[in-house]
């Protein structure tokens, strides 16, 4: 199978470049501020969060130096507000957004965790090319894609889209968190942008500044998408949920990381 990633024509560039610079333009993470359609799925109930009960290994989270193909990988791309304040950022509706407890808490459950804190007004299709570049590299070091997981959540979830679209293999896991309001998802239809791989949908169903990705994935069907759930929350903190490493999104991302795991 061939890894290379695929060249897109200046239309279609122009097109994705508009979804992820809009993000830009957002008083703090929203890609629209129109409200989402209605979901009717089952909800899922909000639980309480149990004490963490590791102890993370002080690391940064780079790509790492040397690749070991029987770890598993898993890539977490962050939010826009951590572009627009540094860190720590918080926002006056969500609080702080804990970066650095969300990829510990995903470190403790045994994944190599890679995660970058992007700069200011980050171009997503280089951060998108970017991690597919490093997915690639993974993959010819052996490591199989059943064992590689792109996390986005918000912005860093429209770069995850891209990177999926970039990457063509079935195999590899997506969660995308916060995303997919229906005018993004009509935008992303127009610039012929689909889904490969095993992709989770998350939100939270007061979110304003996202919606179900159904409708993108039934665009993907045949066109490299292996797998697609969504999971609607009921917190009711809205885009809130991504600043926290709530129990509610970590253990079904946990969960769809390992789904081909023994």
């Amino acid at each position: 199978m061939s890894y290379k990633i695929l060249h897109h024509q200046i239309t279609v560039f122009t097109l994705m470049t508009a979804f992820l610079i809009g993000c830009t333009n957002a008083p703090i993470e929203n890609f629209s501020t129109s409200t989402p359609a209605p979901f009717t799925k089952t909800p899922i109930v909000k639980t309480s969060v149990p004490p963490s009960t590791f102890t993370p290994e002080p690391h940064t989270y780079g790509f790492p130096d040397s690749i070991d193909p029987s770890r598993q990988y898993l890539f977490y791309l962050h939010g826009k507000i951590i572009e627009d304040q540094g860190i720590p950022a918080i926002s006056p509706d969500y609080g702080e957004y804990q970066y650095q407890e969300i990829l510990e808490t995903l470190s403790g459950y045994g994944f190599v965790v890679i995660s970058e804190q992007r700069p200011k007004n980050a171009d997503g299709m280089e951060y998108a090319r970017k991690v597919s570049e490093q997915v690639t590299a993974l993959l010819e070091a052996g490591v199989p894609p059943k064992d590689i997981t792109v996390v986005g959540a918000s912005k860093g979830a429209g770069i995850a889209i891209f990177a999926s679209h970039l990457l063509e293999n079935k195999a590899i896991n997506f969660v995308i968190m916060g995303i997919c309001h229906p005018d993004e998802v009509v935008r992303l239809k127009q610039a012929g942008v689909s889904l490969s791989g095993n992709v989770l949908s998350i939100y939270d169903s007061s979110d304003i500044y996202a919606g179900s990705c159904m409708d993108l994935f039934e665009y993907s069907e045949g066109k490299g998408l292996s797998k697609a759930d969504e999971i609607l929350l009921e917190i009711g903190s809205g885009h809130g949920i991504l600043y926290q490493p709530l129990e509610e999104w970590i253990k079904p991302t946990v969960d769809w990381a390992n789904q081909n795991t023994p």
